[in-house]
Formats: C-alpha cells, structure tokens, sequence
C-alpha cells in the first residue's frame, strides 16, 4: 500500500511538472512576436503615399507607415529581383556566395542547372525561425532556384504557395504551362484557380494567419504586383481612369489592388487580436523599372537593373511590436540585410560570427539605444557594376567610364557627379570597393551578355524626378 502511495505521488508530481513546464511553453510561444514581410515586386520608390505620392493612393500601406518606423534611407542589396531577393532571405550580401545575376532560363552552358539557386550551404531567415520554434510560410514568388534542392519546403518553409518562375500571369494558368504560365504550386491543398493573382495571394495570406494565429509564425508575403505583365482589373482601371498614359494607368490600379491586400492582412491581424503582437516589414525588391511598367522612383534618378538610387533605394517601412512613437522616421541608411538578424534577435535567437551576417539588428537603432548609423561603409555589385557608399559620399564603377562620385545629402537625385573635385577620396573609395570586390567569389551562373550592354544603357537615361501632381 505504501509502494503504490508512493509511487501515486510520483506520478502526480510528474503530471504536476509536465504541466508547469508545458505552461511556461506555452507563455513563451505567445509572447514571441509574429513576423510578416510584405514584400512587394519592381514597385516605384515614388509610387505610394508614404514617400510622397499624390497619383496613387496607398492607405494601408501609409497606415502601416504611421503605425511603425520609416526608414527614409531604406536599401535593397541588388537592383534586381533574385539577387535582391537571396539577400533579403540570409541576411548576407550575395555577392559572397557568388549570386551576382537574376537566374536565366536556359543561361549560358557552362554554368549547370545544379547551381542556379540559393546555395543550400546558406541559412534562411525561415531556417532561423524554424529552430526558434516558428511556422514559416511563403506566399508567393521565390525566384531562388526551380531545382528540388532549392525549393522553399527545403530551406525553412512549412506552408508553400508559389510558383516556378520569377514572375507569374495575373489571370490563368495552363496545366502543361511553362514561364508565367505555369501552374501553382501548394503543399497544404489543391490551389483555387487563379481569379486574380494579387487578390489570389491575400486569401492564402489570410488562410495562413487563420491556421497559424495561435502559434508564433513568420509569413513572407511575396507579391509580383507591380512587375509585369500588365494587367489589371476592370474595376480598378476605372479609378484611375484620369491617367491618360494607358500603361500608368494600369499601373496604378495594379499598385492599388496590393494595396487593398496589404490591408486585409493587417485586419485580419486585427480581427484574432495580435496585431500589436507582429512585427510588419513592407518594401520592394527593387527600385521600378521605369521603361517597362511606367513605375516612377521620383526625387531619385535610375531604375531597376542599375546602381543609381533609383536602383537599390526603395519604400521600406517595419511595423515592431513594441510600441514605439507613432510614425517614427529613421534617417541613417539601412539594408534589407537587417531583417534576418532582427527577427532573430526579436524571437529570442542569437546570431553568431560563423553565421557571416552582413545585417544588424536594427532594434537597438530605432529604439535609440544605439545612436551611431549601423552601416559604416554599404557596398553593391551587379554584374559589370559596383558601387560603394560610406556616409553621405556615394561611388559608382562602370565599365565604360570614368567613376562617379556623389554627396547624396546636397544632391540625392545624382545629377552632379563630383568626383573630379574629389580625386583624393575617389581613389581611396575605389580602392577599398576593389578590395572588396575581388575577394568575392566567382558566380555560380551569368545571364547571356546582352544583359551588360542594356544595363549601361540604363545610366543615361533621363528619369521622371518629380511626382506627377494627377
């Protein structure tokens, strides 16, 4: 009787233990915060409300701008989508594991299929979080590699709604289809048919935040709004239908319709109350490509594809969970590189040297801990271009050209290059993007050489700087 008195109480102290720790579990998993980044494809820097657009009404995405901290200085690691996008998805400028180009269809032959991806050596920002406990969802494009290596069910994702290409038709699919029109990809259900791909992609964001609502997660909601085709819905021509350039109009009203799905995410965050406990980053991979979907990146001159702040500067907003003063604006410059070590560091993780992050955790930084910028120096390669900036002193290095130096504070749209006037800094700051550069590893594949010549192109341009007033 005493033995089974005994052994009684061992099994009740057990239980007892099993559910005081599950308890403290379970508190620790709701006081994670949650991470969505909204990210949006080859939109405008001038093309929403925040930064000053008049033409195209954004208002939640501008709500999500005053309710979190602007970052006026907001720079993507690439002027294009894959590049762009590896770097978002490590924390490291790209360049050091030799994704240097968009990937190719088809491509040159000596470069093998195997490798034109992510390599699967580096860890994702979805990695990460998963070892932190976290559901990981993608919605949306990945354009980080079509081998089965390199697909986001093998780099940290849990839930996957995509697709194979790096941009998709907004209408239909075909069975059999190839490049924009292949069909959708889902490991969680049969995918709907697509109705429209912008509004396609908020039902599965709300769908995933449905299920997941519960639990700590992270939601990459990935649009190809606004990248091409053109193509929008009737209604929302019909807002704007007072553009008369028929390219912009569609345009707008494509810009428009993420704008509206930006907002059903953040009510349904509001809807199961855990808005305040999500940490909200909008931005776009890139600068607009202005020649090809009439995007306007006003006051900055360039475009997608090139160095210019036109290029890498881009719409950049992060909503923490922690309150800070609305509408918070920061001016130091920062890199979507940031976001991987600040979210790990926010779940509770740590990053560590052999991780070789590139980013920071800007935390400490918007919260003024922190008053020095978190960039002493930032530095870009694209192909046949490199640029460096350190301070308000920006260098570009082109191929076909002497190097262009500019002081972004005095002329932020790079009208008046200033290096003639500055030899001595020139020669140190080439210097130092050289050392750079050549310590970088070779490229683990290259688009066809008609790229290079289009690129250069691009640099001499003449660019819309100002917003259009309707």
């Amino acid at each position: 009787m005493i033995n089974f008195i005994n052994r009684l109480s061992i099994v009740i102290i057990i239980v007892f233990l099993q559910s005081l720790f599950n308890g403290v579990i379970a508190k620790e998993k709701r006081n994670k915060p949650n991470f969505i980044i909204i990210l949006a494809d080859d939109l405008g820097y001038g093309d929403v409300g925040f930064t000053g657009s008049t033409q195209i009404k954004t208002p939640h995405i501008d709500a999500l701008a005053s309710d979190g901290v602007t970052f006026t200085q907001g720079y993507v690691s690439s002027s294009v989508c894959a590049p762009s996008r590896a770097g978002l998805m490590t924390g490291r400028n790209q360049v050091s594991f030799g994704f240097d180009n968009n990937i190719p269809r088809g491509g040159l032959p000596q470069f093998k299929k195997e490798f034109k991806g992510l390599p699967v050596k580096e860890k994702t920002i979805a990695d990460h979080l998963a070892d932190l406990g976290y559901v990981n969802g993608l919605i949306g494009k990945w354009h980080l590699g079509d081998e089965e290596h390199f697909h986001p069910l093998k780099r940290g994702f849990h839930d996957v709604w995509t697709y194979p290409d790096g941009g998709h038709d907004y209408f239909r699919s075909e069975p059999d289809g190839k490049s924009y029109l292949a069909p959708l990809e889902c490991n969680y259900k049969e995918p709907q048919a697509i109705t429209y791909i912008t509004d396609d992609k908020g039902d599965e964001c709300v769908d995933f935040i449905n299920r997941h609502k519960d639990e700590p997660f992270f939601l990459y909601a990935s649009f190809n709004a606004p990248h091409t085709p053109m193509q929008a819905i009737e209604e929302d021509l019909k807002l704007y239908a007072y553009v008369k350039d028929k390219k912009r109009r569609t345009y707008c009203a494509m810009v428009h319709r993420l704008d509206v799905n930006v907002g059903r995410i953040i009510d349904k965050l509001k809807a199961h109350n855990i808005y305040d406990n999500t940490v909200i980053v909008f931005l776009s991979d890139n600068g607009g490509p202005c020649d090809s979907n009439a995007s306007i990146n006003a006051p900055f001159r360039g475009q997608k594809g090139i160095l210019l702040e036109g290029g890498i500067r881009v719409p950049y907003v992060i909503k923490l969970s922690e309150k800070l003063q609305a509408g918070s604006v920061y001016n130091h410059p920062v890199s979507s590189l940031d976001l991987t070590p600040t979210f790990v560091s926010m779940a509770g993780g740590e990053i560590i040297a052999e991780d070789k992050m590139d980013g920071v955790n800007l935390l400490p930084y918007v919260k003024g801990e922190n008053t020095e910028a978190p960039h002493a120096d930032m530095k870009w390669r694209f192909t046949i271009s490199a640029c460096m900036r350190e301070g308000e002193w920006k260098l570009v290095r082109l191929p076909d050209r002497l190097p262009m130096l500019y002081n972004l504070k005095e002329d932020v749209s790079e009208q008046n290059n200033v290096a003639a006037q500055n030899p001595d800094r020139v020669v140190r700051m080439l210097k130092e993007l050289g050392d750079w550069d050549v310590t970088r590893p070779h490229v683990l594949f290259m688009e066809g050489p008609a790229w290079r010549k289009n690129q250069l192109s691009k640099y001499d341009k003449i660019y819309m700087l100002e917003q259009p007033r309707r």
